[in-house]
């Protein structure tokens, strides 16, 4: 756990977390917090045993505020992209009149870039850091779109340029994670709204009118993913598409072949017969003549077809 006094974006250690029970006289407390310091945390900020459960909780999380006497407690999730997949990390905030506490189960990149956020700001007040990082979160969601929209383009080009069976697993897989972040993005934006226009006694009036922009911008990843759940039915017909084409071509080449052997067939099966009156038969040049033909005839055909692109 690290605690610091956050004035005027500049920090400064706290060693002593008895000291964040008093507001300071400028600035607020920044208490990073694990999931094993809810232990301490929780009697000395009075924090719901609720809220609590839903920290430790294994389960994911949905994206909510609860709001209690002394505090705000909210969810919001991360997102990560990483070795072509998608991770949602939750990120619990407690907000209070002079303090907010970050409580996460794993390392979050938005924290760490927040802090050079916060010097150049020159913050001074919680609740501007919620919005901040909340601003953070909801722009991060736009750089993992980008990379996914890049990855449908690579996969509807490779569809294209040959077609292989390991490509529906993946428009399957990766279509999967589109409608799954799309199930979460829902109540994130409900939080977003809800810190919009609810009346919240500690988030300044000013600042709240801030929230409507990351809201737009909460929408705006609704709807992109929305194209994206669209764009993935479509590699699927096109790839569905690609193989039917790829058979039908298949069979195109075996029946030209299949035509071009026929009159040869014809040709062996005549002169096969148990006659003994076919003239050809004791022919001197009988064997060549005959090869000739059906070979003149093999490559004469073969010719036809591929002047017509039936090959």
């Amino acid at each position: 756990m690290k605690i610091r006094l956050v004035n005027a974006g500049v920090f400064t250690p706290v060693e002593d977390i008895e000291t964040t029970l008093t507001p300071p006289e400028k600035g607020f407390y920044w208490i990073d917090a694990d999931i094993e310091d809810l232990a301490l945390l929780q009697p000395l900020f009075s924090i719901h045993d609720l809220a609590v459960e839903d920290c430790l909780s294994e389960e994911e999380q949905r994206p909510k505020i609860e709001i209690y006497e002394s505090h705000y407690f909210i969810v919001i999730n991360s997102i990560r992209f990483d070795d072509e997949e998608i991770f949602l990390r939750a990120l619990n905030v407690f907000l209070g009149r002079h303090y907010i506490i970050t409580v996460t189960k794993q390392k979050i990149h938005e924290l760490r870039a927040l802090k050079p956020v916060l010097w150049e700001q020159e913050v001074n007040e919680p609740d501007r850091f919620l919005y901040l990082l909340i601003d953070l979160v909801v722009d991060n969601y736009f750089t993992v779109g980008d990379r996914i929209e890049a990855r449908i383009e690579k996969l509807e080009e490779d569809i294209l340029m040959h077609t292989k069976k390991s490509h529906l697993n993946e428009i399957i897989g990766l279509r999967s994670e589109i409608l799954w972040l799309k199930k979460v993005l829902g109540p994130q934006k409900e939080v977003i709204n809800t810190l919009n226009k609810k009346d919240l006694r500690l988030i300044d009036d000013q600042l709240q009118k801030y929230f409507s922009d990351i809201y737009e911008n909460a929408v705006k990843i609704s709807e992109t993913f929305d194209t994206y759940r669209d764009l993935m039915g479509n590699l699927r017909e096109a790839y569905q598409s690609s193989i039917a084409n790829r058979a039908n071509e298949i069979m195109r080449v075996f029946t030209a072949i299949t035509t071009i052997f026929m009159p040869l067939t014809v040709i062996t099966g005549i002169y096969g017969m148990n006659f003994d009156h076919i003239p050809e038969l004791h022919w001197k040049y009988g064997y060549f003549f005959v090869i000739s033909i059906m070979i003149t005839l093999g490559f004469s055909m073969f010719y036809i077809f591929r002047k017509k692109e039936w090959l």
